[in-house]
């Protein structure tokens, strides 16, 4: 393991070096939140889809597709119609706010009170989250791989903590495309060699006809099949429709804010779009090919690793088995990425949240002076340090623990808030007409039934499957919707001004020379492309390791990705800036 270990080390230390490259662009709370809206569309685009998946899609996505097949990738359908809706409107609406944070939109669209839900909420649920999700990747890796629990949950958080704060949204975006250079390079290698095991495309399609798969991986399964009825064409439309809505919501604001302009914000969907179509494919192949070729390996690794569902190992397994000497330390590290990378968005977007919107209202209540633009930056990393402080303890305890218990009762909490919150941030978005109390009204309707469900399933042990929470959840969210529309009529006068001068600057474009100014698209491209230049290098190294020619061709394969990516935007780097350069030549002329 010990080449392993150096390969993730190498990672690791650039990650940190990158963020501390960007530190100097945070001047104020704009750079730091939102990257001064100046983040180029394959910057942003990247960083959309990274900030999407963690090791949680090798994991507990990859159990899905190896126990049910194709069945489950409804979702990540429903996320490329989301991303194509980023691309055609909302995006585009999204950026035009000109917001910092989402909850400048909430407040802008309802008022403050929803802004400070919004912000005490989010303050109260994310470090959860991320503990968990820290938790698992470091009992996943320590499991499967050796790596110390303990020391991998400190070491790991830290990072992620440390570059965030340091770097800001900058450094997010950075670190983001970089780590989503390594997940696409090392997983379209794994897939590729579980295609070439299993004899191509049409012995891969053959097995979904062997009678030992055939009932298992038919895209529509009957009810009573799985529990729950999970993969039922009543699951299929309703976790597609959940998904979708919760995916053309104000909820996503978040991914457009840090764009240059509407077209830039289209532009970077339109880039997550592709890379999500492609991803679906080639990261759900080899735990399917686990199934049909693996299932002895993955069944030992899981009771070696005493996870309770071996399926989750499918991954780790098909990857451990067809990857040559020095190769498995990139997967771990692509692993590492993909939950860094939903990490660092979600604690930088939660920091931004604390300075933009806690803050000022706090500071003015007790009569204290605004923050400056320095005081700012400053309060964002010092929030950046305390959540991932709180991230990290968490996890520790997590790791503490001989039973997922506070694991189970997260899944709970997020089902029955999550799921609520996303209606009334969805049809405020489409439907003006509703006033400003009805957020509270839709979202309290919608916790309804939710509620009920915990309790019909704890006191009367009758556990609701997800569909029929959403589907109950939908029905109240919408009647809840549809009986706040009269009292529209009743609105203040102030607040029917408001909304219409909101949603009139939510369809204006905007102008990025007047209202952000200087363009640092060659900064960015030349800034990432040497973190490339150096990845790549690294991995390169990697090359003498395999005792193979056919080994060390993939190793090539994956530095020469890395590099080649560093290379293209180089290129595009010195011609934005001799561009830059021409065009104040001219203007210097006139």
């Amino acid at each position: 393991m010990t080449i392993e270990y150096v390969t993730l080390g190498i990672y690791l230390v650039l990650l940190l070096v990158l963020g501390f490259s960007f530190s100097k662009d945070n001047r104020n709370v704009s750079d730091f939140v939102r990257g001064g809206a100046q983040g180029t569309w394959w910057l942003v685009g990247s960083s959309i889809l990274i900030a999407g998946i963690s090791a949680f899609t090798f994991t507990g996505n990859a159990s899905a597709a190896y126990d049910a097949g194709p069945t489950f990738l409804v979702i990540y359908a429903a996320n490329v119609v989301g991303y194509l809706a980023g691309a055609l409107f909302l995006g585009r609406w999204m950026r035009q706010t000109r917001a910092f944070t989402l909850a400048d939109i909430l407040r802008e669209r309802f008022g403050p009170e929803v802004e400070q839900f919004q912000v005490y909420l989010g303050v109260f649920l994310y470090p959860f989250a991320s503990a968990i999700q820290l938790w698992a990747l470091a009992v996943f890796v320590s499991s499967l791989f050796g790596f110390p629990l303990v020391g991998t949950i400190i070491v790991i958080g830290a990072i992620v903590v440390f570059y965030s704060a340091s770097g800001g949204k900058w450094a997010v975006m950075a670190t983001d495309f970089v780590q989503g250079l390594i997940v696409f390079a090392i997983t379209l290698v794994v897939a590729f060699l579980s295609l070439r095991e299993i004899g191509g495309f049409g012995a891969f399609f053959d097995y979904f006809s062997d009678p030992r798969f055939a009932d298992d991986f038919k895209f529509v399964k009957e009810p009573g099949e799985f529990p729950d009825d999970k993969f039922s064409w009543k699951w299929i439309i309703v976790i597609f429709i959940m998904q979708v809505y919760q995916q053309i919501s104000f909820n996503q604001a978040g991914r457009y804010l840090t764009c240059k302009d509407g077209r830039e914000a289209s532009r970077a969907s339109w880039l997550a779009m592709v890379l999500m179509f492609v991803g679906t494919a080639v990261w759900f192949i080899p735990p399917m090919v686990a199934r049909f070729m693996y299932s002895d390996q993955v069944a030992a690794a899981g009771v070696a690793a005493s996870l309770d569902d071996p399926a989750t190992a499918s991954y780790a397994v098909i990857a451990r088995e067809l990857l040559p000497q020095g190769a498995l330390g990139i997967l771990i590290a692509a692993m590492f990425a993909a939950t860094m990378s939903s990490m660092d968005s979600g604690i930088n977007g939660v920091a931004g949240q604390v300075v933009r919107n806690m803050l000022p209202p706090l500071r003015r209540r007790f009569r204290m002076p605004e923050l400056t633009s320095e005081q700012g930056v400053r309060a964002g990393r010092w929030a950046t340090f305390i959540l991932g402080a709180l991230i990290i303890s968490q996890s520790l305890v997590l790791s503490q623990m001989g039973k997922i218990k506070l694991f189970d009762a997260y899944l709970l909490i997020n089902s029955v808030i999550g799921i609520p919150l996303a209606f009334p941030m969805m049809i405020s978005l489409y439907l003006r007409r509703i006033p400003r109390w009805s957020f509270f009204v839709i979202f309290a309707a919608g916790l309804m039934p939710s509620i009920y469900s915990v309790i019909d399933a704890r006191l009367f042990d009758n556990p609701w499957s997800i569909q029929q929470r959403a589907a109950w959840v939908f029905i109240f969210s919408l009647a809840a919707t549809l009986a706040t529309i009269p009292f529209f009529k009743n609105a203040s006068q102030e607040y029917k001004d408001r909304l219409k001068a909101f949603f009139e600057r939510m369809h204006t474009p905007v102008d990025f020379k007047d209202e952000v100014g200087v363009s640092k698209d060659a900064r960015q491209g030349m800034l990432v492309s040497r973190a490339a230049f150096v990845m790549g290098g690294a991995m390169l190294l990697l090359i003498f390791f395999p005792e193979d020619w056919a080994g060390r061709f993939i190793i090539l394969f994956i530095g020469g990705f890395v590099i080649a990516a560093g290379a293209l935007l180089r290129f595009a780097a010195i011609r934005e800036r001799r561009r830059a350069e021409r065009a104040m030549a001219e203007a210097n002329n006139q």
